[in-house]
């Protein structure tokens, strides 16, 4: 782990010239002059009744006053003006993302002029209640940065060179505002870490060493490093981060939001025991939405990867992903980027957790490649449909693909199963006679050694398959194949260990024999394939 944070320190300024795919170019780099500010802010303007154009001031009082509504709409008809002053001082963002995230969102640095400095000490609390730009120094134990503003404001803290090391509260503490900055200044390196366990703050259970109740954006050129005992970062409504390096080592979830975590720009090395990016609302199963458009993730956690409870869209970035599960929600959409797994149960898994989405996996792009561990396995999971509609897979599991509705490979899509060409979806249900079917088949009750059957139509089956099924089961319950025995309930009788009986050769009495156990031959194909091999 030191290995890994001391290279992707070193690598940081390097990184901090480079093109933000996701975000746009590296013009956003140079330093932030009172004009160009102004210029971009006007062209950001909050709706009426929120922040106006004066948010990077540290006197910017009048922004919960209905004259700063108006500032707002005025500042809103000048955008066209001021928009090529602000192209230069930041990042620019694709189509896709041009309603996720503000002009602010995307300035790497923040104009100082006016900004308080605030130095962090052993045992003390830095209380932050109106907006404006704070730059933080200092090494500190026991000390927390608190913002407690109103609704209406936006704070921005500028964290230079600052070490916090808590027992047992946050190190930034947002009780409320109207959103928060987290900006690593140029060239910095930061670490704030919690080595204890956490105490709440009344009914506030504040489990995280950046904890925000309000709305929260990471960015800038510089590095911070977070260790917790429990999550990383969290934030109870949005979070955005668009841009800076971050080294995260949580027991928990890394990385954690309630409504919606959105990044388009930013290097991320993460190691979790619980999740690294995780967005889920307890108390609304419609929020939980995650969106990448690019950025760099090296994430290794024992449970999933990333985890959404409605929609997951990666639009780009690029993907190291090692865990239990990679990419995980109800609807799932990958349209470009680079993405590596290795995964222990599902790499790639859509399950139904909210009825806001259709239970869907859909690839239009970008290149994949997923490496599965043995067992019972599945590169892609999907409780709905799954269809390839582009990209570059490459894939090696002994299951490809598991649907529960339907799965489609077009034309456009390139994708290898096992070192084999495939142009059809074969489904990997498990089958025969068991509750864990997926070892039955042929006539003679074997199959190839090192090898799991496609998907058994007959045969006996059992052992150690993940749905059993008996024949080929159609959606809407009904068979094609045997039915199974009066009263059976699909569980395995006590002892059996899912071989055949000796001499059974897949045939029941009287004909029963789910087609003779002989459509379930897909020895010698590539698992997931079909029978178009190129």
């Amino acid at each position: 782990m030191k290995r890994r944070i001391v290279a992707t320190l070193l690598a940081t300024t390097f990184a901090a010239s480079l093109i933000f795919v996701g975000c746009g170019s590296s013009a956003a780099t140079s330093s932030v002059s009172a004009q160009s500010s102004a210029g971009a802010q006007a062209s950001s303007a909050p709706a009426a009744g929120t922040a106006s154009s004066s948010e990077a001031s540290a006197a910017s009082s009048s922004e919960a006053s209905p004259a700063a509504s108006e500032a707002s709409a005025a500042a809103a008809a000048s955008e066209g003006a001021a928009s090529s002053e602000a192209a230069a001082t930041q990042l620019s963002v694709s189509a896709a993302g041009s309603d996720v995230f503000t002009e602010r969102d995307l300035l790497q640095t923040a104009d100082t002029a006016d900004a308080k400095t605030l130095t962090a000490a052993d045992g003390q609390t830095l209380s932050i209640t109106e907006a404006g730009v704070y730059v933080i120094r200092g090494n500190a134990a026991n000390c927390t940065i608190r913002v407690e503003a109103s609704d209406s404001d936006k704070v921005q803290l500028v964290l230079d060179n600052v070490n916090i090391t808590n027992d047992s509260a946050p190190a930034i503490y947002v009780v409320s505002a109207d959103k928060v900055f987290v900006t690593t200044a140029e060239g910095s390196s930061n670490t704030l870490e919690v080595t204890g366990v956490f105490t709440a703050d009344g009914e506030t259970n504040t489990d995280a060493v950046i904890f925000a109740k309000d709305d929260l954006v990471l960015n800038g050129l510089g590095s911070l490093i977070i260790n917790s005992t429990d999550n990383g970062i969290s934030a109870k409504d949005d979070l955005k981060v668009t841009g800076g390096t971050y080294v995260i080592e949580a027991v928990s979830d890394a990385v954690e939001a309630n409504d919606s975590i959105s990044v388009c720009g930013g290097d991320f090395t993460i190691t979790s025991q619980k999740d690294g990016l995780h967005c889920e609302n307890d108390e609304d199963q419609t929020q939980g939405s995650i969106y990448i458009s690019g950025g760099t993730f090296d994430i290794d956690v024992k449970s999933d990867a990333i985890q959404a409870t409605t929609t997951l869209v990666i639009d780009g970035g690029t993907f190291h992903l090692a865990g239990k599960e990679a990419l995980e929600a109800t609807n799932i959409t990958i349209n470009d980027g680079t993405i590596r797994i290795e995964a222990t149960d599902d790499g790639i898994n859509a399950s139904q957790k909210s009825t806001a989405a259709d239970v869907v996996i859909n690839v239009n792009g970008g290149s994949i490649t997923i490496d599965m561990g043995a067992g019972d396995t599945d590169a892609f999971d999907a409780n709905g449909s799954i269809y390839i509609n582009g990209g570059t897979l490459n894939i090696n599991a002994q299951s490809a693909f598991d649907y529960d509705r339907e799965g489609k490979i077009s034309e456009a899509a390139d994708v290898t199963v096992n070192g084999q060409k495939i142009t059809e979806m074969t489904n990997q249900f498990g089958g025969g006679f068991g509750r864990q079917g997926g070892r039955g088949g042929a006539a003679d009750g074997s199959y190839a050694e090192g090898t799991k059957p496609g998907r058994p139509e007959g045969g006996f089956g059992g052992g150690s398959g993940r749905r059993g099924r008996f024949g080929d089961q159609s959606q809407n319950g009904e068979t094609d194949g045997q039915t199974p025995p009066e009263g059976f309930d699909g569980q395995m009788p006590e002892g059996f260990d899912g071989q055949m009986p000796e001499g059974f050769d897949g045939r029941f009495p009287g004909g029963q024999d789910g087609q003779s156990g002989e459509n379930s031959q897909n020895q010698g194909q590539p698992v997931g394939g079909s029978t178009a091999i190129v």
